[in-house]
């Protein structure tokens, strides 16, 4: 990235603040919702994608570590509290993806672009309005979510815009109140896939533009954690209205850009 411009680098510290301040706030869309931005002012996928994947890695261990010692803190007073984190359910999702989330890392099976993008954000757009009309939709059977969860795993594996897909079967499945920290443990391991296939890629970390971009992520994750707060306090229907309507407007982005490619 050494040939931008001034302008150029200002408006990528101002994506990656925005960046910070969603991944804390909601638990998902640091990549998805600052990609296409990112991509605006400098196309070019590769160099973006292993700064947003080591700093996923780094706020995400933030995150679960913080939340870690404050359980073990209630425990020594001897109160028991329910861990953030639901464990089952996202044993239960991994078993699920892991295949297609391989699949996808390795590009055993190449889908069109356009097609892949047109599928996860129509089906988002589905779930983002349901969301925003405060009927939730509940899969009668269990094969669409397992359908889903193996599309989310797949696309998360060839790009890391499978989270506004997986969110909205995590969102069904797994309460409020553990669904930002659900969804950051879940984040760790299938960034961590990621990672282990750009090195072993030898992918470039541009590490030394880390070295600016990584203190403004830090802001903007300090940001979203105080609006996380605020939505904790909310009643429920607020909560997953701001994360329908957050959900459609990733989905838009992500129709618009798809059809413009």
């Amino acid at each position: 990235m050494s040939e931008l411009t001034f302008v150029q680098c200002f408006l990528i510290a101002i994506t990656f603040i925005w960046s910070g301040f969603v991944r804390s706030g909601l638990g998902f869309g640091g990549a998805v919702l600052s990609l296409p931005f990112l991509l605006l002012i400098h196309n070019d996928a590769l160099i973006y994608l292993p700064i947003i994947s080591l700093q996923l890695l780094f706020f995400s261990g933030l995150i679960l570590r913080q939340n870690h010692k404050a359980r073990k803190q209630y425990l020594k007073m001897g109160v028991k509290k329910e861990g953030s984190i639901d464990w089952p359910y996202l044993k239960k999702a991994l078993l699920i993806m892991i295949i297609p989330k391989l699949i996808g890392v390795f590009g055993l099976i190449t889908l069109p672009a356009t097609i892949m993008g047109l599928i996860i954000f129509t089906i988002v757009s589905v779930y983002s309005v349901s969301y925003i009309l405060n009927k939730p939709f509940k899969s009668q059977q269990k094969s669409f979510d397992i359908l889903f969860l193996m599309l989310g795993g797949y696309i998360s594996g060839t790009s890391l815009i499978g989270a506004p897909l997986l969110t909205a079967v995590f969102a069904v499945h797994v309460s409020k109140h553990q669904l930002r920290d659900t969804l950051f443990a879940l984040w760790s391991i299938l960034v961590t896939i990621k990672v282990a296939a750009f090195i072993y890629l030898e992918v470039d970390f541009q590490l030394i533009h880390q070295l600016w971009l990584l203190p403004c992520a830090g802001l903007g994750h300090l940001l979203g954690l105080k609006f996380h707060q605020k939505l904790q306090e909310t009643d429920s229907v607020i909560f997953y209205r701001v994360l329908g309507s957050v959900l459609l407007f990733v989905s838009f982005i992500g129709l618009v850009r798809t059809l413009t490619l």
